[in-house]
């Protein structure tokens, strides 16, 4: 039987599934890419079924989120409240995932 070298050997410390995960994504340089996948999957989470359903298309690029919504009235309501977008990203995801929202 193998032994394993005294530099390289295994630890029986075991750790929470969450805490390995989140320096697997630090130690790969991923953390932003995987809080900006996060934002476009639970965007209905985020902003309600009303905004969701009229959401077209929905991005992320250099850390500004780019929204396209099909209503008139609503896209004007979310541009005089980009504040408080960011400011829901900003709770829940962390700060510096988006800087800058844009409606088109």
């Amino acid at each position: 039987m193998k032994k394993y070298p005294t530099g390289s050997q295994r630890t029986h410390t075991t750790a929470p599934l969450k805490e390995v995960f989140e320096e697997l994504l630090e130690a790969y340089r991923l953390k932003d890419t995987f809080s900006e996948k996060t934002v476009i999957q639970e965007w209905e989470q985020l902003m309600g079924k009303t905004v969701a359903s009229r959401t077209q298309n929905l991005s992320i690029r250099q850390k500004v989120l780019y929204a396209k919504i099909s209503s008139g009235p609503l896209k004007k309501e979310m541009m005089m409240n980009k504040s408080k977008i960011l400011l829901l990203i900003e709770n829940k995801y962390g700060k510096g995932v988006v800087k800058d929202v844009v409606l088109l």
